[in-house]
């Protein structure tokens, strides 16, 4: 994947690209002379000549200005931001288990259908990244430290019950202790790390979110939330109705703290789909690539064809 965004490292070069207006003010005088000249040395080349459309000599002439234009292009080596997959790195896939998971709001209840999605998550990782997962509800569990046993992190998920209250705070501080069990590498690089949070409440309990989001981005982790269930959900509690609405401005809140990003999904659809999303993100990093190769062959390119008109054109003389 490459992004739009263009930089050069020898930007002085592009002063050549003045050359393409030059050339094209002058074809442009050229023509004009041609058509409004009396009876001249010109009309007498078209005796000698079998006239062509004027479109094709304009075509041959735009074709050889954008291949210069290319080759300027490539002169001046341009390189662009290019994400490449990662090689290792860490991803803490952290689920709240509170009572409010059990609302059937998405089908067959929300925890099952996150239990399916985050296990489809784990197992679209690149073989070299670690896995962790924590749970949370009142409290915070590392059910799994990180490893990369793809098995021991989904039957971890498969096996998640429900316990009360939601303490979101709590879920990214363990989350954070997680990472610290990673072993060191051998260079003492720091692995890139993410905390994955899917929450359908707010927190009811222990430390505020936001001041978990923001020691997570002091250590330089960010957490990508996943606002999961709809406005509508409710669980049943000694035979009373209770609304679990979803509560999005939180995570959003955990997000932006961390320098991660927020999501929402309202349906086992909708969280395969961000899951999907955050697997291309997390698994890609952005690196400066240089693509003077690619704009060579664009020139070469509308050269070729540039010369393929100007053949053509000559073919017909006599």
């Amino acid at each position: 994947m490459i992004n739009d965004w263009i930089q050069f490292l020898n930007p002085e070069r592009l002063w050549w690209l003045l050359l393409v207006p030059a050339l094209a003010g002058l074809y442009g005088l050229f023509c004009w002379l041609r058509r409004d000249r009396g009876r001249s040395s010109w009309q007498a080349v078209q005796q000698l000549v079998q006239r062509e459309p004027a479109w094709k000599r304009h075509l041959a002439v735009v074709l050889a200005l954008a291949s210069l234009t290319a080759l300027v292009v490539a002169y001046a080596r341009p390189k662009q931001q290019v994400d490449v997959p990662r090689e290792r790195a860490t991803i803490v896939v952290t689920m709240d288990v509170s009572l409010s998971m059990e609302a059937e709001d998405v089908a067959p209840n929300r925890l099952a259908a996150a239990k399916a999605g985050a296990t489809a998550f784990i197992e679209s990782l690149p073989p070299g990244y670690n896995v962790s997962v924590v749970a949370f509800a009142a409290t915070a569990q590392i059910l799994v430290p990180p490893t990369p046993d793809r098995e021991r992190a989904t039957a971890a998920i498969d096996q998640l019950t429900l316990m009360p209250s939601t303490a979101i705070g709590e879920g990214i501080l363990s989350s954070l202790d997680a990472l610290l069990q990673l072993p060191p590498t051998d260079n003492g690089e720091q692995l890139p790390a993410r905390i994955v949070l899917l929450s359908d409440g707010k927190t009811t309990w222990g430390t505020p979110a936001a001041q978990a989001a923001q020691v997570a981005r002091d250590r330089n982790v960010p957490v990508y939330t996943i606002a999961y269930g709809t406005q509508d959900g409710y669980v049943e509690i000694d035979g009373r109705r209770e609304p679990v609405p979803v509560d999005h401005n939180e995570l959003e809140a955990v997000a932006r703290i961390s320098g991660g990003q927020a999501y929402e999904a309202a349906s086992a659809e909708q969280l395969r789909e961000v899951y999907a999303n955050i697997s291309s993100s997390v698994g890609y990093e952005k690196v400066d690539q240089e693509v003077t190769s690619r704009y060579a062959g664009f020139g070469l390119l509308f050269a070729l064809l540039s010369a393929v008109g100007v053949v053509s054109l000559a073919a017909r003389w006599p």
